[in-house]
């Protein structure tokens, strides 16, 4: 699936998010583009990955929720992995506690937040994510 996966300039990047919540998704989509950024809204993994094999794959990161229904984001995060696709990734979970956050920290997160959040905490982490903005395919 990888050898699917074109890396390729983007005029401004990308936040992906993936939340089974609907409203959850038009509010982080409708705060992320109010700060110029662009923001493609998933309510669950297969979306994301459908987006993932049609299309080039530019400078994004990824919100991710870590409850998704019969799935969860880290489910999602190591099958990207596995794919060969690194992307910056913000975990987010209304469930907070000492194994879901060691479970990010070893996932590589660029950050972890709990909901609910500030919207100044959610944009300074995507600033951050998008530090040396870059998506990488093995």
């Amino acid at each position: 699936m990888a050898g699917d996966i074109d890396v390729g300039p983007r005029s401004r990047p990308i936040v992906w998010i993936v939340d089974d919540d609907a409203s959850s998704r038009r509010a982080f989509a409708r705060l992320i583009r109010s700060h110029r950024l662009e923001a493609q809204a998933f309510a669950g993994p297969g979306q994301l990955l459908r987006r993932l094999q049609s299309g080039r794959l530019h400078c994004a990161v990824l919100l991710l929720d870590i409850q998704l229904g019969a799935t969860t984001g880290f489910d999602l995060h190591d099958r990207l992995t596995r794919m060969g696709v690194s992307i910056p990734t913000i975990f987010m979970s209304g469930h907070d506690d000492a194994a879901t956050r060691e479970r990010v920290a070893r996932a590589g997160a660029k950050a972890y937040l709990v909901k609910p959040f500030d919207d100044a905490a959610l944009i300074g982490a995507i600033e951050v994510a998008l530090e040396g903005c870059q998506v990488r395919r093995s």
